[in-house]
């Protein structure tokens, strides 16, 4: 078991729910922040969650400057690397996100590669995407992106990169039996603050009626909970090292989701969307408008997630897609963010 665990990003919506679980455990945690001066809103939102905040400290470290990082990582016998960035709104150039989410992960991994457990998150989006695949499919830890594929965002893109590139120096730093990667589907469940990140942004715009219509997109969810949960016992579990674990429940369409949240917020009901866009709608859209681009590779097609390896192996089970959308939804109402 590791005693001091560093967490890049602790500002994050994963990542403050994953220093909270530490905290409650008995870590100590050095979390990583680019700005210290965000970290008075964390320490306050990890207290008012029930943490011991005493021993939770801080480092200034930026995924785009090659310092400070092995001063953060020294002294850390574990390492969640969450820190990540996701756009909205795509760029043209498929690759213009690639170095830094790759060169982000790499100057963490170096700085880390010493730790006894190093746990990173990825996502499906390095997992479920390549040509010819079926209305319904499994995907599984043994699938990889297709970065070459022509619907592939540059979001795709960088993740399935990053991942490779860090698979890659684990194996030539010799210590892939020590790094475990997280790959979760569409993140919800309730926000500690009001730094809700861009997964529960998409629940947020749907129950403030920015969206008159809704593409036929399918995502396997899984609750912010349940994905902290599976990175601490990635760092306790040593039979983790070297594998891939999908983090996701049941896969839901993004009707589906507003239907649930029509049911769950009657107050709401009126401006959540109850007609769905044309696919070739959609994609004269995606023309004119980045952010709408991102849900071409998703539409039509149904992705479940083979989830039972990544509980036998770690212990943990994930709560039903349709909990985590309610609670993401009643925490954006008790924090007034629609």
């Amino acid at each position: 078991m590791a005693d001091k665990v560093l967490v890049t990003g602790v500002s994050g919506f994963i990542a403050k729910h994953a220093a909270l679980q530490l905290l409650n455990k008995g870590y100590e945690v050095r979390g990583t922040i680019r700005a210290l001066n965000k970290a008075v809103q964390v320490k306050k939102s990890l207290e008012e969650a029930g943490a011991d905040v005493a021993r939770l400290s801080f480092a200034a470290a930026d995924l785009s400057s090659d310092e400070r990082w092995d001063e953060a990582a020294r002294g850390c016998d574990g390492v969640l690397h969450i820190a990540s960035p996701f756009p909205i709104a795509q760029p043209r150039d498929r690759y213009a996100l690639v170095p830094a989410a790759r060169d982000g992960s790499l100057k963490v991994l170096n700085a880390a590669k010493k730790a006894a457990h190093i746990v990173m998150t990825s996502s499906v989006a390095a997992v479920m995407y390549r040509a010819g695949r079926p209305a319904e499919f499994t995907m599984s830890e043994s699938d990889w992106t297709d970065e070459d594929w022509k619907l592939c965002t540059p979001y795709i893109v960088s993740k399935t990169a990053a991942e490779q590139a860090a698979w890659d120096a684990a194996v030539i730093g010799g210590f892939k039996h020590r790094l475990t990667t997280i790959n979760p589907g569409l993140v919800l469940g309730p926000p500690l603050d009001d730094d809700i990140g861009a997964s529960v942004d998409l629940v947020k715009l749907m129950m403030k009626g920015a969206y008159p219509a809704l593409p036929n997109a399918s995502y396997p969810i899984v609750d912010v909970r349940d994905v902290a949960a599976l990175h601490v016992a990635a760092l306790e579990n040593p039979q983790t090292g070297g594998r891939r674990l999908i983090a996701a429940a049941d896969t839901l369409s993004l009707k589906e989701i507003a239907v649930i949240l029509r049911e769950a917020f009657p107050d709401h009901a009126k401006k959540i969307p109850t007609a769905s866009l044309p696919d070739a709608l959609v994609h004269f859209m995606a023309i004119f408008d980045r952010s709408i681009a991102s849900v071409l590779p998703d539409l039509g097609v149904k992705p479940m997630a083979e989830t039972a390896y990544v509980t036998d192996l770690a212990g943990v089970s994930f709560r039903p897609a349709r909990e985590a959308v309610i609670d993401a939804g009643a925490a954006l109402v008790r924090l007034k963010a629609i």
